[in-house]
């Protein structure tokens, strides 16, 4: 018996167009972004991108997926491979530089870009829980560098956390509007200046 297939096969390629869209939503951001925005930059027409990724707001959370486990994935590199808490973080910064900056995709990070203006609750809070479950880790690994006697016992994790969390994201910013990487690693060497030494 000879089955058929039902319907065209598709016509591009998958992760080709995932990573277009990656680059005009992180340029963009989120709101701005239309979907004719997305079907010319990601060269498909409307129903190709409906059937393949569902609405834009699907779309937009496979793009933070795959965007955090490829241009975002240097900080779960540095926790993972870095000992102390001072190194995991420093190391975070010093990268951010290189990537907030590097030519071949636009500036700054797309998960605190794109949230800009975002009128969209679900996105808006989405990536919010992002951005604070990075705080948190950085407050956990803070809080070991303190157990591990890396850091004063006096440290305040959070407020520390808090601190290194907010110089990236104004790295982020400051990528945007045009500071150069040796510019950002100089924020990234004075931050890490900032931090609590043992006496």
């Amino acid at each position: 018996m000879v089955t058929t297939r039902r319907g065209r096969p598709r016509s591009f390629d998958r992760p080709t167009a995932l990573e277009k869209a990656t680059m005009a939503f992180w340029e963009h951001g989120y709101e701005t972004t239309s979907v004719a925005d997305l079907t010319r930059a990601m060269g498909i027409s409307a129903p190709s991108l409906y059937a393949a990724f569902g609405d834009k707001k699907t779309l937009f959370e496979e793009v933070v997926e795959v965007y955090a486990g490829s241009y975002g994935a240097y900080g779960g590199r540095a926790f993972a491979e870095e000992p102390t808490a001072r190194g995991a973080i420093g190391r975070v910064l010093a990268e951010a530089a290189e990537l907030f900056t590097e030519p071949g995709h636009p500036r700054g990070c797309l998960m605190i870009s794109a949230a800009i203006n975002c009128s969209t609750p679900e996105v808006e809070e989405a990536l919010r829980e992002r951005r604070n479950r990075n705080l948190a880790s950085f407050e956990t690994r803070i809080h070991q560098g303190v157990d591990a006697g890396e850091l004063p016992a006096d440290t305040d994790a959070r407020a520390l956390a808090r601190f290194s969390g907010a110089v990236l994201q104004g790295m982020s910013q400051q990528a945007r509007d045009g500071a150069t990487k040796e510019e950002l690693a100089a924020v990234a060497e004075w931050a890490m200046r900032s931090w609590p030494a043992m006496e």
